[in-house]
């Protein structure tokens, strides 16, 4: 891709207009969909790894959890997509810190676009890979005997709501790649921050089941109002009050990370 591609004409005080800058956000996008072509590797960690997420809980965990892999698929795959997505946002934190050690964000300063295009076009790119991810994982479960009777209504509600919460998180994923030395950092950080949340949420295991100090923490927890609400999305059931504390979540994670992974993006890109 050349730089002609996304330039675009500034304004006399320097900007960028708001429609080029857009263009050159999806332009971004674009250039980083296209990238997994040239970097199949990729294609491992949202295709293959989802895939192995769903075969080992399914058939490792499903006959002691509920009694068989069918029945624990049915209440388990929502969660295992949740906690997919998550960890995934973690990806766009080592990409952009690899993008910053390796002086991508400096060749790309260089160039007469929104300082904001190669942020938000990154993070674009990576919605839409959850996007595959989850619609792999759901492709598969329904092979293996999971049944959305929810409706499409609420297939596409729940697809929506995760990638409303993962573009929230997201942002916290930024801010760690901005302040974290190096990839290896971003991965152990993002191990330890996002491992113990999932597996202390209702994703894998009825929260009646904890212990009674463990379910104080996981009737609060993001992980769990987001994977009740995914679930009763897919296979009918209440729904309101999770997808109502999703959506404060997201709003909140937003509302924090924001404006602090924007500081830092500034400071370095």
């Amino acid at each position: 891709m050349t730089a002609t591609t996304i330039t675009a004409p500034v304004t006399a005080s320097g900007r960028v207009p708001p429609l080029a800058g857009v263009r050159q956000t999806f332009t971004m996008a674009w250039r980083s969909l296209v990238a997994v072509k040239h970097n199949p590797l990729e294609l491992v960690d949202y295709s293959i790894t989802p895939i192995m997420f769903v075969f080992l809980f399914t058939y490792v965990l499903g006959g002691q959890m509920a009694g068989s892999p069918d029945a624990y698929l049915k209440y388990a795959l929502p969660g295992i997509i949740v906690q997919n997505t998550l960890f995934m946002t973690m990806y766009t934190a080592m990409a952009l810190n690899t993008d910053l050690t390796k002086g991508v964000f400096d060749r790309l300063r260089s160039l007469p676009i929104a300082r904001s295009a190669p942020l938000i076009g990154r993070i674009t790119a990576d919605l839409a890979k959850h996007v595959w991810a989850m619609l792999l994982m759901i492709g598969l479960g329904l092979a293996l005997g999971f049944r959305v009777t929810g409706g499409f209504d609420g297939f596409l509600l729940g697809v929506l709501l995760v990638v409303v919460f993962a573009a929230a998180v997201s942002w916290c994923a930024v801010l760690i790649g901005m302040l974290a030395g190096d990839a290896e950092k971003v991965q152990a950080f993002a191990f330890t921050l996002i491992f113990p949340i999932t597996f202390t949420s209702s994703a894998f295991v009825v929260v009646d089941t904890m212990p009674g100090w463990l379910q104080a923490w996981s009737d609060v927890n993001p992980v769990t109002h987001l994977s009740d609400a995914f679930r009763g999305l897919l296979i009918g059931g209440a729904v309101a009050e999770p997808v109502l504390w999703s959506l404060v979540w997201a709003a909140g994670i937003a509302l924090v990370f924001y404006p602090l992974a924007m500081r830092a993006y500034r400071a370095k890109a």
